[in-house]
């Protein structure tokens, strides 16, 4: 596949599906502004390889001015799969900036499930190097079904009803936002589209999956994705409800919430609506 056919096929073939739907996760959540410099991060997967395809375009025919690097973390990879990364940046005219840490050695010396502070290590690694070159924001790849396998997740093992937000400001990092273009775009699009343009990512690079007692069935998150396939198969609208849940949410019928560190809770206001 021609890098021209490639780049084609995300605003022809896949536009519907794919680009359009980026451009409106974009507007509708107002993710880019007008001299923005933002760093899109480059896992090596498809989702974060497609996001970078979609702001090069973005940025060749959008309608306003933004800055563009492309940073790739190498956290401890396999010699293979680095140079799968490479390769592919190469093949799709994706100029990365690769920086090396040892999250990985870390995250497995500190023992316990390693997939919380290892994401957490990676984000502020991220945000680092993103300040460094003058970005004031990071772009990642959630897509639409990382935003519902969240909210299930938050629900069905954290007892709490949250979501995956499209924009984050940064706690840590002062005037540093995190955005997510790909959050109305669903994973099955995604892949199609790998499929159409014959591309191999990595599907899971970190080092604890090939380890030998390591063991997929035991993630919560393919847990969830499996559920979500289960409900498709009984109505291709669940999906979407589930999305707009976070939407749509009636306070009159929620028993308590938290703002900020503050509970409210029904009864507050009760008496006083008689």
């Amino acid at each position: 596949m021609k890098l021209t056919d490639l780049e084609r096929s995300i605003i022809k073939k896949y536009k519907k599906d794919i680009f359009s739907k980026f451009v409106r996760g974009i507007n509708d959540y107002n993710m880019i502004k007008e001299n923005d410099k933002i760093a899109v991060c480059i896992s090596g997967g498809k989702d974060s390889f497609l996001l970078a395809k979609c702001m090069q375009e973005l940025k060749r025919h959008g309608k306003f001015n933004f800055e563009l690097e492309f940073i790739a973390m190498d956290p401890g990879y396999n010699e293979n799969n680095r140079k799968l990364i490479i390769s592919n940046a190469e093949k799709m005219n994706i100029p990365i900036k690769i920086f090396n840490t040892d999250i990985f050695e870390i995250v497995d010396e500190a023992g316990g499930s390693p997939c919380y502070l290892c994401a957490r290590m990676r984000r502020g690694s991220l945000y680092s190097m993103a300040s460094k070159l003058g970005c004031n924001k990071i772009a990642l790849g959630h897509h639409f079904d990382d935003v519902i396998e969240t909210t299930l997740l938050s629900m069905l093992y954290g007892g709490e009803f949250k979501t995956m937000m499209p924009k984050l400001h940064s706690t840590n990092f002062e005037n540093m936002e995190l955005i997510r273009p790909l959050y109305l775009v669903k994973e099955k699009s995604i892949k199609a589209w790998v499929n159409y343009n014959d591309l191999n990512f990595l599907n899971c690079a970190c080092k604890f999956t090939e380890k030998e007692n390591y063991n997929e069935t035991d993630s919560k998150r393919l847990e969830m994705k499996n559920l979500i396939g289960k409900f498709r198969e009984i109505s291709p609208y669940i999906d979407m409800n589930i999305f707009r849940s976070a939407e749509n949410v009636n306070l009159n019928t929620i028993i308590s919430y938290y703002k900020d560190d503050e509970k409210h809770c029904f009864l507050d206001e009760y008496e006083s609506k008689k």
